[in-house]
């Protein structure tokens, strides 16, 4: 196994000080502020051990969502929320019919699992409805909601095309990953990324995650796993409708909406035009039923 040069440096178990850009030993990432980062998720190597969704409500101090099943599998919290910021997401593949699969290829699952997170899109519709500055840009290119600047007003929960923003029913406030903007901070892995122990979950600067994806899809496809493909790159599935790309973006062997993601996402302001026309259409329309209505009174 390869060590890096400076993890030798600390051979101790217990160390009195946090070490100086440990993500360089973690995620072998330099943070440097000006620089993109993001996650990269490779659902094929996810195991369902939801370390990730521990690691990160006990870093951010999030509330516990509900200690039964939810009927949705091994699922207990069921989808992203104000308190839950990582969500893994089981899916039991069927047979032919809806019946359960009794069968499979050698060394194969029946199950698709997938750590769930905010996308920090590169044109964040998040951001550009937000009436108050709540919602910025940090300089690691990542998105994140400052509560108290945030009014509560709730305009960025519709405009985010995954349904990851929510209001807080404690605080009325907005919620939702950070991707551990004051680890990062420090020069720490996200908590999410360092607790994965398959490396499903990948951080790291977002040229450099792309090579890796693109290489591990090439990998797959050359193992016979002909359905692998990225969700969120540019020019794929998850980066339409003027997203650009996803900051942190997936690797998905089946169609998105099976892993509850949608196959097209939009941003919202490129609708409005349409909309401001639908509306201006119906006010004419209605003026002139009503110009008709009276015309037709007074003879």
């Amino acid at each position: 196994m390869n060590v890096s040069a400076r993890a030798l440096e600390h051979p101790e178990s217990r160390l009195a000080h946090v070490i100086s850009d440990e993500s360089e030993l973690t995620a072998q990432t330099r943070i440097e502020p000006g620089k993109r980062y993001g996650f990269f998720t490779d659902t094929t190597v996810c195991i369902g051990c939801k370390a990730c969704e521990v690691a990160c409500k006990e870093w951010n101090a999030l509330p516990a969502d509900g200690l039964s099943l939810t009927g949705m599998s091994y699922d207990n919290t069921a989808r992203l929320s104000a308190n839950t910021w990582r969500h893994v997401l089981f899916v039991e593949k069927v047979a032919d019919g809806g019946s359960r699969a009794t069968t499979m290829k050698p060394f194969q699952s029946n199950w698709l699992m997938m750590s769930d997170v905010c996308k920090h899109c590169a044109n964040a519709p998040c951001l550009e409805a937000c009436p108050t500055g709540a919602l910025f840009r940090t300089e690691f290119d990542t998105v994140v909601v400052q509560q108290d600047i945030c009014n509560g007003c709730g305009y960025c929960v519709p405009s985010c095309p995954f349904g990851v923003v929510e209001l807080s029913p404690e605080d009325g406030k907005a919620h939702k990953c950070t991707l551990c903007y004051d680890r990062l901070k420090g020069g720490l892995e996200p908590a999410c990324a360092k607790a994965c122990p398959t490396d499903s979950i990948q951080f790291g600067e977002i040229d450099v995650l792309d090579r890796r994806a693109h290489d591990r899809v090439n990998e797959l496809h050359d193992m016979g796993v002909a359905n692998a493909y990225l969700y969120g790159t540019p020019g794929a599935p998850g980066a339409t409708g003027g997203l650009e790309r996803l900051n942190a973006f997936f690797l998905l062997t089946d169609k998105p909406e099976v892993y509850n993601l949608p196959p097209a996402p939009t941003r919202g302001s490129q609708r409005a035009p349409r909309g401001f026309k639908a509306g201006i259409a119906t006010v004419v329309g209605l003026a002139l039923a009503a110009i008709g209505l009276f015309s037709g009174l007074r003879e």
